[in-house]
């Protein structure tokens, strides 16, 4: 990997149409190059899941989180440097010599928390080995998230069980924590991708709201989540405002889950929730500029019932910029509890 320079580059996420199967050309690809980039990840919400592999020069993974082909999009990040390519231990990654894109999967299993920690250290291991500082956003695709495995704890305990372990060996503090979503899956087992970069860091942000996820008490399981509420990346190409990261964001103030069974109320406490995360009243403790939720974009809505999908998309169309691009997903969310997950980039 000595070959790319490590100087600061653009990294820019799209929703896209899903492409269609390689052929002479990959149309990821040769949309990328008509923008004078290069792909250096994507990711298929689609309707089955998919290990990660090397497609045209980039690693893909596929996601079983829409109910039909006509809600499937894709995740797909571009970068404006070279990109080199490899696959090591079950996960497919990319590099443009300041960020690296990490994808991998976790076959279903009755105990997630050893395969978990394997899975998420072979991760850890190339981006290590990459040079890699800052681990900056994480997204967990787990099936069957509120159901129980084989030794009577719910899947997403388990889960969150192997990634502490991981973290613990890589010697990640909660402060160190990257942004993350963990969030359900229409399919079996763990699909799961990562961002981090070599310049710069990042730096955390928490909700004044809200008590930080790794000081959850231990009602919530053996093992506490390990993530932030959101990161903030600065660099000379993001600008002196920088980028936002922010994580999947609930109906939870404290750390207690509210209005249960209301979905509306659920959904306006998530978006409340979100607007002070990125508000000038919680960014001035980190001496960052105030954002609105209008600078949100790349929006993603988790509702875990159907039923409720209408009324979520009419609350957030209502704050969200009409420019903004939002993809709605009917899964479970990580507390049986919750209704309503939304998370997105401030630019």
């Amino acid at each position: 990997m000595a070959g790319l320079s490590s100087a600061t580059r653009q990294l820019t996420p799209y929703f896209w149409d899903i492409a269609a199967p390689l052929g002479a050309g990959d149309p990821y690809h040769d949309t990328a190059a008509g923008l004078g980039a290069n792909v250096l990840g994507a990711v298929n919400y689609t309707v089955a899941d998919a290990a990660p592999r090397l497609r045209s020069g980039f690693p893909e993974l596929s996601l079983h989180m829409a109910r039909s082909t006509r809600e499937s999009f894709a995740e797909v990040w571009l970068t404006d440097a070279p990109v080199e390519v490899g696959q090591r231990g079950g996960v497919a990654y990319a590099y443009d010599g300041d960020h690296v894109f990490c994808a991998g999967r976790i076959e279903p299993t009755g105990n997630y928390t050893r395969s978990t920690r394997t899975a998420y250290l072979a991760a850890f291991d190339i981006l290590a080995e990459l040079g890699c500082t800052s681990v900056f956003r994480m997204w967990n695709f787990i099936g069957r998230i509120n159901e129980e495995n084989a030794e009577g704890l719910e899947i997403y305990r388990d889960f969150c069980r192997g990634r502490a372990e991981a973290f613990r060996e890589c010697a990640l503090t909660g402060e160190q924590s990257p942004a993350a979503t963990g969030i359900g899956s229409r399919g079996e087992g763990i699909g799961f991708y990562m961002l981090g970069r070599r310049s710069g860091g990042h730096a955390n942000i928490e909700n004044s709201r809200q008590i930080s996820a790794f000081n959850y008490p231990p009602r919530y399981g053996p093992k506490s989540p390990k993530f932030a509420r959101a990161t903030l990346l600065k660099s000379r190409d993001l600008g002196e405002r920088g980028r936002i990261y922010v994580s999947g964001t609930a109906s939870i103030l404290g750390h207690e889950s509210r209005h249960e069974d209301d979905v509306d109320a659920q959904c306006e406490l998530a978006l409340r929730n979100i607007s002070h995360l990125v508000g000038p009243e919680n960014l001035t403790r980190y001496g960052v500029a105030g954002r609105s939720i209008l600078d949100l974009r790349n929006i993603k809505v988790y509702v875990r019932r159907d039923e409720d999908m209408p009324l979520v998309r009419k609350r957030c169309e209502a704050v969200f910029a009409p420019e903004a691009e939002v993809a709605y997903l009917n899964v479970d969310v990580c507390r049986r509890e919750l209704l309503v997950e939304i998370e997105g980039i401030a630019f």
